[in-house]
C-alpha cells in the first residue's frame, strides 16, 4: 500500500471514470482501501429508514468512494502530481527532518504546506 499523498479538505480533479473532469473537494480519505469521497462526485441514491422520531425516512443523495487513483490533485487550477520534499534543519545541535508536499507541475516546485 503506498502513502497517501492527497489530505482531507484538498481540491481535486477526477481524471477517470463517469464523473471525469468534475471538480471538488475532498471531504474524507480511507487509506486502507485506497479510497476518497470527494463532494459532487459519484452520486448514489440511498433509501434511508425513518429512525424514530429524530430522522425523517426517504431517498436520500450523497457521494460514494472513488479510487484515489482516479483523482488529481488541482494546483493553482492545474492538475499536477505531487511529491514529497525532505530536508534536515539543525537547530542547537539537534537535527529535525521536514517533510513537506511540492506540486511537480510547477517550475519553482511550489511547497503546498
Amino acid at each position: 500500500m503506498a502513502k497517501m499523498k492527497l489530505k482531507k479538505g484538498d481540491l481535486v480533479v477526477v481524471i477517470a471514470g463517469t464523473d471525469k473532469g468534475a471538480k471538488g473537494k475532498i471531504l474524507s480519505i480511507d487509506s486502507k482501501n485506497e479510497r476518497v469521497i470527494v463532494e459532487g462526485v459519484n452520486m448514489v441514491t440511498k433509501h434511508e429508514k425513518a429512525r424514530g422520531g429524530m430522522q425523517q425516512g426517504g431517498i436520500v443523495h450523497r457521494e460514494a468512494p472513488i479510487h484515489i487513483s482516479n483523482v488529481m490533485y488541482l494546483h493553482d487550477g492545474v492538475p499536477t502530481r505531487l511529491g514529497i520534499k525532505t530536508e534536515v534543519k539543525e537547530e542547537n545541535g539537534k537535527k529535525t527532518v521536514v517533510r513537506s508536499r511540492i506540486a511537480k507541475k510547477s517550475a519553482s516546485k511550489d511547497v503546498i504546506d
